[in-house]
């Protein structure tokens, strides 16, 4: 297998060593572009660090909090020297000020905006609650910006196989319409490893 097929098997991918590389409160201390970039967004409670925690394989690796909103900053991890993987400060935040709110608003905005190596955007949304506002705004944006995104549906585990059906399709019907959205809508959990495996190979495409 060559390097560049190893990098390309998101098993052997994500068996790679995956450390902090930086984070970022403001735009300018944002690292240089380098890695291809794959960044995870969504609400302070979706399950964010939980997933990226599972992907890597490693219990620590993003900070798992009972208090939502703990991501303040947007966190760099390089895996194996070949991808990025990029974690994004949770929107409908915790309570803190609205000063940091709108700091951190604008922090990824212009993230995304502007960023030439990021290749895609993972949404992540709870399975029982769907999208929200904020994500619906995080949407628009992305649209405006013609960046690939994808839905990534979490906490799969705490719902029967029909009321997951239910929810995957009403998501397909509302993100049909979206330009920048990628159509496949994976179904995902942290707690038992539903759909990490396949969720692996589908960002191993993106890996350098």
């Amino acid at each position: 297998m060559t390097p560049a097929e190893k990098a390309n098997d998101g098993a052997w991918l994500f068996a790679q060593e995956c450390g902090f590389v930086a984070g970022a409160d403001k735009l300018e201390i944002l690292p240089a572009p380098g890695l291809p970039e794959v960044a995870f967004a969504g609400r302070s409670n979706v399950g964010k660090s939980s997933l990226l925690n599972a992907l890597t394989g490693r219990k620590h690796l993003a900070r798992v909090s009972n208090t939502p909103g703990r991501t303040q900053q947007i966190n760099f991890f390089d895996l194996g020297g070949h991808l990025m993987l990029v974690d994004l400060p949770g929107h409908g935040y915790a309570q803190v000020s609205r000063s940091k709110v709108k700091g951190w608003t604008r922090l990824v905005d212009a993230y995304i905006r502007g960023r030439p190596n990021l290749m895609r955007v993972l949404l992540l949304v709870d399975s029982k609650v769907g999208t929200k506002e904020a994500d619906d705004t995080l949407m628009d944006l992305m649209d405006e910006s013609g960046l690939s995104y994808q839905i990534v549906m979490t906490k799969a585990d705490r719902l029967k196989p029909a009321e997951l059906e239910k929810m995957h399709s009403r998501l397909a019907a509302k993100l049909g319409k979206r330009p920048a959205c990628h159509p496949d809508i994976p179904v995902t959990s942290a707690e038992d490893g539903m759909g990490v495996a396949e969720l692996r190979q589908a960002l191993a495409a993106f890996a350098a």
